[in-house]
């Protein structure tokens, strides 16, 4: 096992003063190739126009909704940009652009606030393993994010390590396990229909065991029985918290980029019960509508942490908020 200096997996890279890599860029702006084309292309044509009108600012706002900004944000982020008086379409759009960046950036800090001990600490190495656990609605793309982030890690010389927590599916068990064998990562499972928290139990004592840097803790997602479900969540986070004799690092909620306003729902449902700390956005490569990264900052001040760009194990990317909103504002010519 490779001892690393740091275990802040989900640092940034601007936080420390380095640009995003061309790779990251590349593939995040690949992945949002689709919104830009369908929705956000849409900014440059009324901004194309010689001077700003009302018609200007309502069209902008409808362009946002449409976008899966949401409505709250959309018009208050619009008022933001209208406030300052610009007086050419291109003014508005660097306005716009400042704004958009702001709102993911606002979550970021906001994230931030809380980590310079949790940072402290696993340069110390205080706080091994790292521990994540993963919520998510079925059919979000929950197991196939922790095959890409073992991916990502593991080529990062980390010994990762994978709870299949979801009992009440065996295709889940079987789809984790499949990820395990392909990448190359334990996974700890028991059969369909044990007790979630038990999996949690034994993936934590061994992870310590075996000097795993990080465990990835997959769990049901059946809103439809919202109550047990979320009853359920909360005894797998008391058992990872009381194993690890301190609080787990990071609990993730994997939104499918597709569904678009529902997905504000969900944020707020998982919120309530285990204390959400950041969002990645999967099949973003596919969505039409990806401004929902704009409404989960604004409205519940949770960062972007991750996103799927597409279907290979390596296809994901740390979030970078410029890359992601030029890669947006980009046209199409340009891009290419």
């Amino acid at each position: 096992v490779i001892c690393m200096p740091s275990m802040d997996l989900f640092k940034r890279r601007k936080r420390s003063g380095e640009a995003p890599s061309d790779d990251d860029s590349e593939q995040l702006s690949r992945a949002v190739a689709v919104t830009r084309r369908s929705i956000f292309g849409k900014i440059g044509s009324i901004l194309g126009q010689e001077q700003v009108t009302a018609a200007t600012w309502e069209e902008l706002e409808e362009i946002l909704i449409g976008a899966d900004v949401g409505v709250q944000t959309a018009l208050s982020l619009v008022e933001r940009v209208k406030s300052q008086s610009p007086y050419k379409p291109e003014d508005v759009k660097a306005l716009l652009r400042e704004e958009l960046v702001e709102i993911l950036n606002r979550a970021e800090r906001h994230d931030e606030s809380d980590n310079d001990a949790l940072e402290h600490q696993l340069a110390n190495d205080v706080k091994k393993p790292y521990v994540i656990l993963m919520v998510g609605v079925n059919g979000s793309g929950k197991t196939t994010m922790i095959g890409r982030i073992a991916a990502k890690y593991m080529g990062e010389s980390y010994v990762v390590m994978a709870a299949a927590a979801d009992t009440y599916r065996a295709a889940a068990i079987e789809q984790l396990e499949t990820w395990g064998d392909m990448v190359g990562f334990d996974v700890i499972s028991q059969q369909a229909g044990a007790d979630p928290a038990a999996v949690a139990f034994d993936a934590i004592n061994a992870a310590k065991a075996r000097d795993c840097d990080l465990v990835i803790i997959d769990t049901a997602g059946r809103l439809q029985n919202k109550t047990s479900l979320m009853d359920e969540l909360a005894k797998i986070k008391r058992v990872i918290n009381r194993q690890l004799g301190r609080d787990l690092d990071e609990v993730l909620l994997v939104l499918d980029a597709t569904t678009g306003q529902n997905g504000l729902s969900q944020a707020g449902i998982f919120m309530d019960t285990v204390g959400v700390t950041g969002v990645e956005l999967s099949k973003l490569d596919g969505a039409a509508k990806g401004g929902i990264a704009f409404a989960i900052a604004e409205q519940y001040s949770l960062p972007v942490k991750f996103v799927g760009t597409g279907e290979k194990p390596g296809d994901i990317t740390l979030f970078d908020a410029e890359v992601f909103v030029d890669a947006l504002h980009t046209t199409d010519e340009a891009s290419d």
